[in-house]
């Protein structure tokens, strides 16, 4: 669809695009925060949090970056009603299945975090699972182009 044959989207959709986009930046912020920490910042962490910062595999430091950073570029397509949004939706939820797979099971994560650590992890995997659906639904709606 071109620009003027592009159907009407709902006035909810640009404002959820809006608030899924802040949401990822702030995963962006954090990945930055992650990737650039500087050593008294670790030193200031417990010891089960600095061991599992240092055996963070580079795979996995990669996976947290797409996640979050084509989260970002997918709901900045979102909100343009970029057919884009789909594919890059797509690479942050392979992203976050990666990360969380680290997380999950090749870990210490719950370990040092215990219980109330999975909440955080949890919700992210259903909002990417949320927002790669919404993509879809939005192409097939026309409310993409």
């Amino acid at each position: 669809m071109n620009d003027a044959q592009a159907a009407p989207r709902p006035g909810w959709f640009a404002a959820l695009a809006i608030v899924a986009l802040i949401w990822n930046l702030l995963g962006v912020m954090a990945f930055i925060m992650q990737v650039t920490m500087s050593p008294e910042a670790l030193a200031a962490l417990s010891e089960p949090e600095q061991e599992l910062y240092r055996a963070l595999p580079t795979w996995a430091l990669a996976a947290f970056g797409a996640a979050v950073i084509g989260g970002a570029l997918g709901c900045l397509a979102l909100a343009i009603r970029s057919r884009f949004a789909v594919p890059l939706l797509a690479v942050s939820l392979l992203g976050v299945a990666a990360q969380m797979t680290y997380s999950f099971f090749l870990s210490k994560t719950f370990e040092v975090y215990g219980p109330g650590g999975m909440v955080m992890p949890i919700m992210i995997v259903i909002v990417a699972v949320f927002l790669l659906w919404l993509a879809i639904h939005a192409g097939r709606r026309g409310w993409l182009r």
